[in-house]
């Protein structure tokens, strides 16, 4: 899967505006608004995630940097982080109690 991160979105977008916007240059997976966990709006991001990379760049190049509902979208390939190790305690030896 490709992840797309879309930025500069308005806070009443939804997940079926994005679909319909970029479903037009690719076959979307998922769609996913960043949303504030108390009033529910959008923080101004979103990620789509498509199967093929060739799709994902026909959207870079068909809508980075265009106007959508009079924001500017920013849309790139999104860098995940690598999955962290788990962190573990540091042991130390010591001498059992007698």
């Amino acid at each position: 899967m490709i992840k797309l991160f879309v930025g500069g979105l308005r806070p009443d977008v939804s997940e079926m505006d994005i679909a319909m916007l970029i479903g037009l240059y690719c076959n979307i997976e998922t769609v996913k608004v960043v949303r504030d966990r108390a009033t529910h709006k959008c923080k101004g991001y979103a990620f789509v995630e498509t199967s093929k990379v060739d799709d994902a760049q026909k959207v870079i190049s068909a809508l980075n940097g265009e106007s959508f509902k009079g924001n500017t979208l920013t849309i790139k390939i999104s860098e995940e982080e690598a999955p962290k190790a788990p962190k573990f305690p540091k042991y130390t030896t010591r001498k059992p109690i007698r």
